[in-house]
């Protein structure tokens, strides 16, 4: 019978060696055997984290050979998982599991384990797994590890589509039925757009527990370590309508950490109607994963913040106490407002994340970062506790996501559809139109006494003008802003009717 120090004792000798996987030889035609199954309980990742806290951290060691090391991306992307090779294809469990290989800038090991009736088993590397397309490698490899999973779940139609990914430091992402990949997620954010450095944790090892039909769940535990902090993780996949994943981690802390984030997401905007001189000779209309960050306040407020490829790197901060919920959203889903048939941005799934439990006070960060590239995950958000992580202490906190087409909390009033911004000609300013949409603007009692209370610091707004359809449900803001020669004005903007509000507030920060 195994115990409980042993099992801990074999772990940390993987750790030691950074996780290097055993150097046995793979012959091409003689996949390696089995390794042997060890106990598994979510109380022993506890303890290893925990444990592993205590140590000085380690570094993974940079191991992968050539000529996996110095793969182009056109030649990382071109090892295929051969068909029939993924992990319980075919035995009616309703997902199968692809390890991906390493390289390019993958190249960190991680290691997978399968878990059934309390054991864990190693999945051994096998290059008998892929298609290494016109890539020249050597007749023998050493056992390379992996550098993730990706998840596939059994399609309505037949066969299997794609549901999550987890690869690299401690990104994942997923997607809802008949989505393309879009937004990243994040395990855990260290000071994250900070001058002293950011600093990226990274999942070690990952348990992925051998799933059952009726279930229609896959539960994936997680080792997550970085020079600061050791944690451990559950994730517990349920497809949909939406991609449901329920987060369950404990952080422990080698030092003080006072700038962390949780439910952390990026992704990428080129370019969008508000900032349209990034456009050049794009043809698109625009070019963005996402449209904008929502947000559901602890005192019930729904706030929307449309986001930008500024010209200069910008922090925004929304101070909250018990956030009720926010989230990357995608609003716009016609082909139209793209006019773009190999990305299809319309397609990319919106991430809408609620805390379980009370997180206290804190803020929603929002980095916004220049780019030229729409490869570029240039949007980065995340919540902030204003509690720090002491050194040798520990937090515990829950949330779930919703990787969707729509959110399943939205605002029970009218919201902003659409932001557009452009340059008066002879005039140092700004022209807004932001569009609003809801039943509500269809009710001739409401809209009776509409306004639009809006509020900029600095500078000052002029010629503000609402232009209400009620047949389509709209009503259109249109304002000039005067920044008064500042380099950023802060916008606020509200429907009201009878001084009570009717749409969620819609918040931008312009700079030039």
């Amino acid at each position: 019978m195994f115990e409980r120090r042993d099992v801990l004792k074999a772990a940390f000798g993987a750790l030691a060696s950074g996780l290097a996987p055993a150097v046995a030889q793979a012959q091409p035609s003689q996949p390696p055997a089995p390794p042997a199954p060890a106990p598994f309980s979510q109380q022993l990742i506890v303890d290893l984290a925990r444990a592993l806290a205590a140590k000085p951290y380690a570094p993974p060691p940079s191991d992968l050979r050539e000529p996996f090391a110095s793969l182009s991306y056109e030649q990382f992307v071109g090892i295929k998982t051969k068909p029939g090779s993924a992990l319980w294809t075919g035995e009616n469990k309703g997902f199968s599991i692809e390890p991906l290989h390493r390289g390019n800038i993958f190249t960190t090991a991680v290691d997978l384990f399968v878990v059934e009736n309390g054991a864990a088993t190693k999945i051994a590397y096998d290059r008998n797994r892929f298609d290494y397309g016109g890539l020249k490698i050597p007749e023998k490899l050493p056992d390379l590890g992996y550098s993730g999973f990706r998840v596939l779940h059994a399609a309505p139609g037949g066969g299997e589509a794609e549901l999550a990914i987890f690869q690299g430091a401690s990104f994942y992402r997923a997607v809802a039925a008949g989505q393309n990949l879009g937004v990243t997620a994040r395990g855990l954010s260290i000071r994250t757009a900070d001058p002293r450095g950011e600093e990226f944790p990274a999942f070690r090892m990952f348990w992925i527990e051998r799933p059952t039909l009726g279930d229609n769940a896959l539960v994936i535990h997680a080792l997550l370590d970085s020079p600061s902090v050791a944690g451990v993780y559950r994730f517990t996949l349920r497809p949909g309508e939406a991609t449901l994943i329920d987060t369950e981690l404990t952080l422990f802390s080698r030092t003080n950490v006072d700038h962390y984030g949780l439910a952390g997401f990026a992704a990428a905007s080129l370019h969008t109607p508000l900032d349209s001189r990034r456009r050049n000779n794009d043809l698109r209309p625009m070019a963005a994963a996402i449209n904008g960050i929502q947000m559901l306040t602890g005192a019930g407020e729904w706030l929307w913040r449309p986001v930008s490829n500024r010209e200069e790197l910008q922090f925004s901060s929304f101070v909250d106490v018990n956030p009720k919920g926010f989230g990357a959203l995608q609003r716009k889903r016609d082909v139209a407002d793209y006019q773009d048939d190999d990305q299809h941005w319309e397609r990319r799934p919106s991430l809408w994340v609620e805390p379980l439990g009370d997180w206290g006070e804190g803020a929603m960060q929002l980095v916004e970062i220049p780019s030229e590239s729409e490869n570029n995950e240039n949007i980065v958000a995340y919540w902030r506790p204003k509690t720090p992580l002491v050194g040798g202490g520990a937090a515990t906190f829950a949330y779930r996501q919703f990787w969707c087409w729509d959110p399943p909390s939205r605002p029970p009033m009218a919201a902003a559809v659409d932001s557009r911004a452009g340059h008066l000609p002879g005039l140092k300013r700004r022209r807004f139109i932001v569009v609003f949409s809801g039943e509500v603007l269809a009710d001739p009692q409401k809209t009776a006494r509409l306004s639009a209370a809006l509020t900029t610091s600095p500078g000052s707004a002029t010629n503000v003008r609402t232009f209400l359809n009620p047949q389509a449900k709209t009503c259109r803001v249109v304002f000039d802003l005067d920044p008064a020669g500042e380099n950023y004005c802060e916008m606020r903007l509200v429907l009201h009717a009878d001084e009570e509000p009717i749409s969620e507030t819609w918040l931008y920060r312009w700079t030039p």
